[in-house]
């Protein structure tokens, strides 16, 4: 691949860091990061960031505030988006908009030969913010990457980064009051991201599981046994999780606890996977948005028409050993790409329950270019845009985290035993 088909992606900067690249570099890299969470981290670090121009980045980051807005202001969206929330998870109480967004974006190969984003899913939930900035701090450090070189999106710094991180999980209220949450905090792979936010911003991290409820409100243990009232929850418990575990709770989660929500629960379905099909049938969102459809609409009713209306590649007969290797099965609500299916077979499709197949989308597959030099190959990325949305303040796009991957997945768990893959950050020229 020659520079004129890398000229999106910095050459001179891929070139340079390639070449000063050193297994010691790498190792202070993973040392100094873990150092920082104050912890092991136990999913991949790649060895390499990846240098990207900011108006590429600020493309993705308007695409994917546009995509919100637009699900947030359509009432009929919202309403059925409602009703396919489980029973037991539809929160009291919900917000008028989300605190947090992640957009995630493959780039891809236009017929004109440019690099182009495209929209993999869009979730209203929490990611790594404390950590990411966290890596970004190390790969500056360790590489000696320039100054002139940004990794914070919106106009933001560290500090102002932070400022805005703190204000929309505490809201109004004294750290001592506002707690972390999550299923078993401690063994989950996330515990640095946690460790670095609970650090910065004074808060407690708790199992959601040792949330003591009081009279109407809920309270949790402090360090020293006594039980303190909780005013706002930064929640990173995943409903998903709570699900498939079959998790009870010692509170009623969907009571109206006299207590704020920094991350409301309603948000992880409303803005979802769940959207796709919705954002793909808007035509000033079908550049970005890949086709998709749910499930019972391929098999019962005009989903596969709109599918090959939409120039997806199907094949023209279907019969049980028929293979869809240009679509992806997804479960709607599934987190860190649990139960995607690569080249589903109809009889698949098929056997699942009729009345489970509207949990699930067909997503034209899109296939990432591989656009990172690497000694070990061409390397994809996938690009995420993490938005912080604070009460009464504007949607701001804040950072963005990327993962490398030459797997059919780019998530750090389908990348193992490979090297220059796995999380990273993005830099740019200011």
């Amino acid at each position: 691949m020659g520079c004129e088909e890398l000229d999106q992606l910095i050459p001179d900067l891929r070139q340079e860091f390639n070449e000063k690249f050193t297994p010691e570099g790498y190792a202070a890299l993973l040392r100094i990061t873990e150092e920082r969470c104050g912890v092991r981290v136990d999913f991949r670090i790649a060895e390499t960031p990846v240098f990207l121009p900011l108006t590429m980045l600020e493309q993705m980051a308007r695409s994917g505030a546009r995509l919100a807005e637009t699900l947030i202001g359509n009432r009929t969206y919202l309403d059925a988006a409602r009703m396919a929330i489980p029973n037991g998870y539809h929160v009291a109480s919900e917000t008028a908009h989300p605190n947090f967004l992640t957009a995630d974006f493959a780039l891809v190969r236009e017929q004109n030969g440019e690099l182009a984003p495209r929209l993999v899913e869009i979730q209203a939930f929490p990611s790594v913010f404390g950590y990411q900035d966290a890596l970004s701090s190390s790969y500056r450090e360790v590489f000696d990457l320039p100054a002139s070189l940004g990794s914070f999106l919106g106009g933001l710094d560290e500090t102002t980064y932070w400022d805005l991180l703190a204000r929309t999980i505490l809201g109004t209220h004294d750290p001592a009051q506002v707690v972390l949450t999550e299923i078993d905090p401690q063994n989950q792979k996330t515990l640095p991201d946690f460790l670095v936010t609970a650090r910065r911003l004074g808060i407690a991290v708790v199992d959601i599981r040792n949330l003591e409820p009081v009279g109407n409100q809920l309270h949790y243990r402090n360090s020293l046994g006594g039980l303190v009232p909780v005013r706002r929850i930064y929640n990173r418990a995943i409903a998903d999780e709570l699900i498939s575990r079959q998790i009870q709770l010692p509170f009623d989660l969907t009571r109206a606890w006299d207590v704020e929500w920094a991350g409301h629960p309603d948000w992880y379905f409303l803005i979802s996977k769940f959207s796709i099909p919705h954002l793909a049938d808007l035509p000033s969102h079908g550049h970005v948005v890949p086709p998709a459809v749910f499930l019972n609409d391929f098999l019962e009713g005009n989903g596969r028409a709109k599918l090959a209306n939409a120039g997806v590649p199907l094949p023209e007969e279907s019969g049980p050993e028929t293979v869809y290797t240009e679509l992806l099965l997804k479960p709607l609500f599934s987190f860190a790409g649990k139960g995607i299916q690569f080249d589903p077979k109809q009889a698949q499709l098929e056997a699942i329950p009729a009345s489970s197949r509207g949990d699930y989308l067909l997503q034209q597959r899109m296939r990432f270019e591989p656009t990172i030099e690497t000694p070990h190959g061409l390397t994809q990325a996938e690009i995420r845009i993490l938005y912080l949305w604070p009460d009464g303040g504007p949607l701001t796009p804040a950072l963005s985290l990327v993962r490398l991957g030459r797997g059919k997945m780019m998530g750090v768990d389908h990348n193992k035993n490979q090297q220059w893959v796995g999380a990273s950050a993005a830099f740019f020229p200011r």
